[in-house]
């Protein structure tokens, strides 16, 4: 059981202090969540940082790649982070998906900050536990593994998406936007054009294209008309 100084209201100078395994000074828990889009759903996330109890004011949620680590709330989490605090992530890509990068950022946390991590689906990975030296080469060695696996499948994720729109191509399928359908009139607007008779502005107006579709449009038309 740990022993606990509440703060008393009328002795406001008293701060409530928690001791944790080993008589060490707990600090604050924070936890993070990361989806890779917006239209992803951190919930299952949120629901574990719940069951965690980590107070929802310290839960940091970004919604991009883990590719890097220029992420907004990373940061902002990042400068809060003081020695003696606790962060909970679900899984070790949630932090992030790039080897080399997870590696750095797992030692600025746990020895320049000073913070402990628990990774909630990998219970060799808390920090709190095997604090001696067979415990951290235990802890290590999971982490590389893991963030190999980690950049791994964002690299197989790269190919699918890749072989995916090859195949869609093949198929005929475009992407992006529609291109804007030629005007019935788009011969005389060339011609009025070519004479000078009106100004490239007029022609985009016209055509309803911007500057370089007309210009593509012109050439594809000068080809299928010599």
């Amino acid at each position: 059981m740990f022993p606990i100084l509440s703060q008393n209201k009328n002795s406001p100078n008293i701060v409530k202090l928690v001791l944790g395994t080993g008589g060490n000074i707990m600090g604050n828990v924070y936890g993070y969540v990361r989806v890779s889009s917006i239209d992803q759903n951190e919930d299952r996330q949120l629901i574990v940082m719940d069951k965690n109890n980590v107070p929802k004011g310290n839960v940091y949620i970004d919604k991009q790649s883990g590719k890097d680590f220029e992420r907004p709330q990373y940061k902002k989490l990042v400068k809060k982070l003081k020695a003696g605090d606790l962060l909970y992530i679900l899984s070790i890509d949630r932090l992030g998906r790039n080897y080399e990068d997870i590696q750095k950022q797992w030692r600025l946390l746990t020895k320049d900050i000073g913070i402990d991590i628990c990774v909630i689906d990998m219970p060799l990975l808390d920090t709190r536990n095997g604090k001696d030296l067979m415990g951290t080469f235990i802890a290590d060695l999971v982490l590389q593994i893991l963030s190999f696996v980690a950049q791994n499948e964002r690299e197989n994720i790269k190919k699918r998406q890749a072989q995916g729109i090859a195949a869609a191509k093949a198929k005929g399928v475009k992407f992006g936007r529609p291109e804007s359908p030629m005007p019935e009139n788009f011969d005389k607007i060339i011609k009025d054009w070519d004479k000078g008779k009106i100004t490239t502005a007029d022609a985009l107006k016209l055509c309803n294209m911007s500057e370089s579709t007309f210009y593509r449009r012109r050439r594809e038309y000068n080809l299928t008309h010599k």
